[in-house]
């Protein structure tokens, strides 16, 4: 070393105010590590993701029973419209009419009964319409569906060897439980199955014994 720098020391760090660590004869600060900052900010993330998580889950359960119900509400009200759009051509009856008609779904009108309902025979007023009165059994889970298909494909359908169904009845009977029935013409010579399977009356007497031949069993097939 020569000239101005003569008397200088090996290092000279003068002016870097920021400068921290390194060996011991530099005599500098210790460095501080900023961690409280980033122990916040995760804090705050953990909070945040324990507090949204729940509503997530909620809003997600509200949003499939909001659509559950809407599904629901839209099967009523198409089933509403589709008998609505031909009202022209359907009789008005209400709960009371049906229990009128049917002598209070008396057993001596019971024509028969299956798995979704029963059904009864009964004269409508006031031009005295003998018809056939299928009550459905609500308690059951898959009633209502079974209701809408059947009318929705009923209203659709005019073949000669269907029987033809001539209004249905969605409303609530006297105690307010929900009731639903459809109303078919009354076929008088019996059913289908009494013609294919004649049995003889419980008193021996075989005198009404329907029998088919196998040409008209043919072209029923």
């Amino acid at each position: 070393r020569e000239g101005a720098f003569l008397n200088a020391t090996a290092i000279s760090l003068s002016g870097n105010k920021r400068l921290c660590g390194g060996i011991p004869q530099l005599k500098l600060p210790r460095c501080v590590a900023n961690r409280s900052k980033n122990g916040k900010t995760s804090l705050g993330v953990k909070l945040m993701i324990a507090l949204l998580t729940p509503l997530l889950v909620l809003g997600f359960v509200m949003s499939i029973l909001v659509i559950n119900r809407l599904r629901k509400t839209n099967r009523q009200s198409s089933l509403a419209s589709s008998l609505s759009s031909k009202q022209e051509l359907l009789l008005k009856v209400s709960y009371r009419n049906l229990h009128k008609a049917t002598g209070g779904f008396s057993s001596a009108n019971l024509i028969g009964a299956g798995s979704f309902g029963s059904v009864y025979r009964g004269i409508l007023d006031p031009n005295e319409t003998v018809v056939a009165v299928k009550v459905l059994f609500m308690r059951q889970r898959k009633t209502l569906k079974s209701f809408m298909a059947e009318c929705e494909i009923l209203k659709n359908i005019r073949h000669r060897n269907l029987v033809k169904i001539l209004t249905a009845c969605s409303s609530v009977d006297f105690q307010g439980n929900d009731f639903k029935a459809l109303v078919y013409e009354f076929m008088p010579n019996g059913t289908l199955e009494s013609w294919l399977h004649p049995f003889p009356r419980t008193n021996g007497i075989d005198e009404d014994l329907k029998i088919l031949s196998f040409h008209q069993r043919l072209n029923i097939a």
